[in-house]
């Protein structure tokens, strides 16, 4: 679209005719604008994300956008699709291969080694929120750059640990409103049981080896627990009565299983098992989970995580275990719209100051300036539009006017008037202060 489609109505400002033969540069594919009339949404979820943060005691943390690429590539799994068709990957003018992050369970760990948190008090638990990107096909509240929470507990073994993340998943999403809650849950064993699961599995898939997708057929060697994640028809129905990972787990997954699971019953949580649930990122040991919230089934996943005792060997570390959950605020957002949740009271401003004449100007400024000092929300005219354009412009924005003249100024006095109830008051400044707190 050219600027001479899209701006005729502005034909008259110079600027914009001079650029009239510019093509409009828009956002990427996959990313979006996230403006005002939206984006205080964000800050209430986000608001209560930190909320119960801090309730649960885990402290935020802020970490890079882009990290070496050997971090993800042995850390999330060098045959998952984030690894082999999503991430973003460039060289730097140094020569490295740099990746913006596509999640951030791996950077946490990346922090934890690195900042040497396992020589405080254990689990270490901390929490971050911010762009994530993956080259995915864009749909509704899926996007190639996306907002993710996530929340982490390093160094600790316990059951409990787990029960401990899933309850602060559960707690945020009642929090924020949304409704029909339910844990889906399964285990993935760990490096004593899985060979032996990975082994019978393989034995399943080989008469239909054939009929796998091309992606499948690749994992069948490498790693064929990820077949029973593909989203391809003629996978999901090869895979439909595969053997159970829990018929496999050994004596130490399957005690830290029963602990979850009487755990979870234990607060009252609505469990589901699901032998197919393994979750899209190798590094997960043991616990694996999703939240699910209202009537549409995986289409309303609300969150993900599980545990990873050995993504930190992965990354070059010691043996640290770890659980987690991360969940996309794009996802979030559109479900509380879709349930009807409440966000809170949408900022305004409180007061329009109103220039009854021109040459008062200054002292507008001066009494919005003064306002916001006090913590009342405040705007003005800046168009240099007329009295009755203000008074307009009042109505659409604030509930209060306040309105200066020649006329105030010479009485010292601030004419307040309430625009819902259409009545108006002569006060003195600090009387409006007050009233206006």
């Amino acid at each position: 679209m050219k600027y001479h489609n899209s701006l005729n109505s502005l034909k008259n400002k110079n600027f914009y005719q001079e650029a009239a033969v510019v093509d409009i540069i828009r956002a990427p594919r996959g990313t979006r604008d996230i403006l005002g009339d939206e984006s205080w949404k964000w800050a209430y979820v986000t608001g209560i994300c930190r909320d119960v943060a801090d309730d649960y005691g885990y402290k935020e943390v802020h970490l890079p956008i882009f990290e070496h690429t050997e971090l993800f590539c042995r850390g999330v799994g060098e045959t998952t699709d984030v690894v082999e068709k999503e991430m973003y990957t460039f060289e730097d003018k140094g020569g490295r291969s740099i990746t913006l992050r596509p999640e951030l369970t791996a950077s946490m760990v990346r922090s934890y080694l690195e900042n040497e948190m396992y020589k405080g008090t254990q689990p270490a638990k901390f929490w971050s929120i911010g762009p994530m990107f993956r080259y995915e096909r864009p749909q509704k509240g899926r996007y190639r750059q996306f907002v993710q929470l996530d929340i982490e507990a390093l160094g600790a073994q316990d059951a409990y640990v787990d029960l401990e993340v899933i309850d602060f998943s559960m707690e945020l999403y009642r929090r924020l409103g949304l409704s029909n809650l339910q844990v889906v849950l399964n285990s993935v064993g760990c490096p004593k049981c899985r060979p032996v699961y990975r082994k019978a599995l393989q034995e399943f898939l080989k008469g239909r080896f054939d009929d796998l997708c091309d992606t499948c057929k690749s994992r069948y060697d490498r790693n064929p627990l990820r077949i029973l994640d593909c989203k391809s028809p003629i996978c999901k129905e090869i895979t439909e009565n595969a053997p159970a990972v829990m018929e496999h787990l050994c004596g130490e997954c399957k005690e830290h299983f029963e602990q979850l699971k009487n755990g979870l019953d234990r607060i009252g949580a609505v469990v589901k098992i699901d032998n197919r649930l393994v979750r899209g990122l190798d590094y997960y040991t043991k616990t694996a989970y999703e939240i699910l919230s209202g009537d549409l089934g995986s289409q309303n996943a609300v969150c993900g995580g599980g545990r990873y005792d050995n993504l930190s060997e992965a990354i070059g570390g010691p043996h640290v275990p770890g659980v987690g959950f991360a969940s996309g605020i794009e996802r979030v957002v559109l479900t509380m719209e879709a349930q009807g949740c409440s966000f809170g009271k949408e900022p305004a401003n409180k007061v329009y100051v109103v220039a009854a004449e021109p040459e008062v100007r200054m002292e507008i400024m001066n009494l919005v300036r003064t306002l916001r000092q006090n913590r009342i929300s405040a705007d003005m005219d800046y168009m240099g539009r007329s009295m009755k354009s203000q008074m307009k412009a009042a109505g659409n924005t604030a509930k209060f006017a306040c309105i200066i003249g020649r006329e105030e100024l010479d009485k010292k006095l601030i004419t307040l008037k309430d625009l819902k109830e259409g009545t108006q008051e002569e006060l003195s400044l600090e009387t409006m202060i007050n009233k206006l707190r």
